[in-house]
C-alpha cells in the first residue's frame, strides 16, 4: 500500500480491528472502506470529478468520514463548512471553495443547486456503484483549510494528501502509539484539521478514532469513560471545565492535549491535580498543517511555552527583515522542513491558497506564521504574541475586524474596536469598545445585529463606550490601549436600560 496516499494507510490497518466509533455507531476498517467506496461511488454519479470541490456541511460523526474518505478516493478536494456559523459565513466559504457538491447535514444554511440533504444523500449511498479507478497522486489538491488574517476575510488553504498524513505520521512515531490507541476528538471535523488528527492519525496507527458529537464536560467525561479514550484533545475551556470534575472517569487517559489557545499554568496544574495527567500543550497551525509543537509524551513541560518543535520541521523566530534571529530571540515564528534527522526534508509547504482564478502559490522561502514568538536551543516554542490579532475564545479563533464590521454598520456607532479580555476559563473573551456621539446606545439592538451576522462565540460579551477612541499620528487605533479601555476604572459599561 502507497503510505503517501490517504486510501493506501487505510488499506494497510487490520481490516477486522475497530477503526471509528461515533454517535451512529461503529465501523471495523474493512467496513469503512466499504463505506468509503460506497461514498466515492455516490460522488462520481453526482458528476464529481478529480480537482472539483466537495463542501461538507455535517455533524460529527459516521457519515462525514466516509465521505471524506470518498472523496479522497476520486481525487476530489474536500472541503468542511461548520454547522456554528451563520448562513452569511457559511456562504462566504462556500464561494471561496466553489463546490460541485455540497453534503448538507441539519444545521447547514446553504440554499445552492448543489446542495444535497441526508435523504437524497443516503438514496446516493444504497444504489452507489464502485467508481472508475482513479489514479492517487499524493502530491495533487486534496483537502482545504479556511482560515484568515487580519483582514478577518477568510483564506482558503490548499493541502495535498502527502501534507494531510505526515503530521500522523510524526506523531505515531514519536509518541509510540500503535493498534491500542484510542483518540477521541469532540472538535468539529468539519476543520480539516479535525479530520487529519482523527481518522488519518488513528489509521496510521492502526488504531480506534472516537468521533465524539458533544464539547460539553460532561458530555466529554462520558464519551471517554464509555469508550476507554487513551488520547483526547480538547480546548483550554474544556480542561477547565474537567478540573472541577474530580469524579469524571478519565481514567484510561495517557495523554490529553490542549490546543486552540494558550493553556494558563493554573488550569494545566488543576486538570493534573484532578486526574493525575498534566494536559500536553500545543502549537498548530492551519498551513502546517495541524501540530507544529507539542509537550513531549514523558511528562516534561515548561511554563510559558507551547512544548518542543516536531522533527518534520525547522522553526525559528524572524526579524521585520526576514533575518532568522538566534535561538531565544522574539520575532516572528516561521517555518521549515527540518535539514537533520529521520524526517529530514519530509515536510512540504501548503499547495498554495485558492483563488477565482486558480491557486496561488506560498511566498517563497519559510513560511511565515503571522505569530511573535521564541525558540531555544532545544526547541521549545513560545508565543508572546498573535500578530494576526486574532482572539481565540474558548479555542475558537474570532478576528477583531471582522465583528468590527458588523457594528460599525449600526446607526448609532461611529468607531469601534474589538480586542481580547483575558478570562480565567475560556482564555480570552471579546469586548468592544464603541464611540458613539449618540447620548445612549441600545444595547439590545447591538447584540441582535451582531447575532445576526456572526456565530454566537464572535458576539462581543463586554461592551464599553469612549468619547473617543485611541489613535496614533497616522489615525490608526492603538490597540494596546484596548483592553484596559473595555474594563479598566475608566471604561463605561454600556447596558441595555
Amino acid at each position: 500500500m502507497d503510505a503517501h496516499t490517504i486510501a493506501g494507510v487505510l488499506g494497510a490497518a487490520d481490516p477486522n480491528a475497530v477503526a471509528l466509533v461515533a454517535a451512529s455507531g461503529a465501523w471495523t476498517y474493512a467496513e469503512l472502506d466499504a463505506h468509503a467506496d460506497r461514498a466515492a461511488g455516490a460522488l462520481w454519479a453526482l458528476g464529481v470529478r478529480p480537482g472539483d470541490r466537495v463542501a461538507a456541511c455535517l455533524p460529527n460523526d459516521l457519515d462525514i468520514v466516509a465521505a471524506f474518505h470518498g472523496a479522497q478516493r476520486i481525487g476530489a478536494v474536500w472541503a468542511g463548512i461548520g454547522e456554528a456559523l451563520t448562513a452569511a459565513e457559511q456562504r462566504d466559504l462556500h464561494d471561496l471553495c466553489d463546490p460541485a457538491v455540497v453534503l448538507a447535514g441539519p444545521r447547514c444554511l446553504l440554499d445552492t443547486p448543489t446542495r444535497i440533504d441526508p435523504d437524497h444523500w443516503t438514496a446516493l449511498l444504497t444504489r452507489a456503484e464502485r467508481p472508475p479507478a482513479v489514479d492517487q497522486d499524493p502530491d495533487a489538491p486534496a483537502g482545504i483549510a479556511f482560515t484568515s488574517g487580519t483582514s478577518g476575510r477568510p483564506k482558503a488553504v490548499v493541502h495535498s494528501q502527502r501534507n494531510l498524513l505526515l503530521p500522523g505520521a510524526v506523531l505515531v512515531a514519536t509518541r509510540g502509539w500503535g493498534p491500542d490507541l484510542r483518540k477521541g476528538d469532540s472538535f468539529p471535523l468539519t476543520i480539516l484539521n479535525l479530520m487529519v488528527l482523527s481518522t488519518l492519525l488513528t489509521a496510521q496507527a492502526g488504531g480506534r478514532a472516537v468521533i465524539m458529537d458533544r464539547r460539553d464536560a460532561d458530555g466529554v467525561a462520558d464519551w471517554i469513560g464509555e469508550h476507554r479514550v487513551t488520547v483526547w484533545n480538547g480546548a483550554p475551556a474544556q480542561l477547565y471545565d474537567l478540573a472541577r470534575r474530580p469524579n469524571a472517569d478519565l481514567r484510561s487517559l495517557h495523554e490529553v492535549w490542549s490546543g486552540g489557545g494558550d493553556t494558563p499554568d493554573p488550569v494545566r496544574r488543576a486538570f493534573a491535580t484532578a486526574h493525575g495527567l498534566v494536559p500536553r500543550v500545543t502549537y498548530g497551525l492551519t498551513e502546517a498543517p495541524t501540530v507544529v509543537s507539542i509537550d513531549p509524551v514523558n511528562g516534561d513541560w515548561r511554563s510559558g511555552t507551547s512544548g518542543r518543535v516536531l522533527p518534520q520541521y525547522d522553526v525559528a523566530a524572524y526579524d521585520d527583515d526576514g533575518n532568522r534571529l538566534p535561538p531565544g530571540e522574539l520575532g516572528e515564528l516561521r517555518l521549515a522542513a527540518s535539514t537533520t534527522g529521520p524526517w529530514a526534508g519530509r515536510w512540504r509547504p501548503l499547495l498554495g491558497y485558492r483563488e477565482p482564478d486558480g491557486i496561488r502559490p506560498p511566498e517563497p522561502g519559510p513560511l511565515a506564521t503571522g505569530d511573535i514568538g521564541t525558540v531555544d536551543a532545544e526547541g521549545w516554542l513560545s508565543v508572546l504574541d498573535r500578530k494576526k490579532m486574532v482572539i481565540i475564545r474558548g479555542g475558537a479563533n474570532v478576528y477583531p475586524l471582522e465583528v468590527e464590521r458588523v457594528i460599525a454598520t449600526h446607526p448609532d456607532v461611529t468607531k469601534v474596536a474589538v480586542c481580547a479580555v483575558p478570562d480565567e476559563r475560556l482564555g480570552q473573551r471579546v469586548a468592544a469598545v464603541i464611540e458613539t456621539d449618540s447620548p445612549t446606545v441600545d444595547l439590545a439592538s447591538l447584540t441582535a445585529l451582531c447575532r445576526r451576522e456572526l456565530a454566537g462565540y464572535k458576539v462581543p460579551e463586554i461592551w464599553s463606550r469612549v468619547d473617543a477612541l485611541p489613535v496614533n499620528a497616522m489615525g490608526k487605533i492603538e490597540r494596546t490601549r484596548l483592553a484596559d479601555l473595555a474594563t479598566g476604572p475608566g471604561a463605561r459599561a454600556l447596558t441595555e436600560d
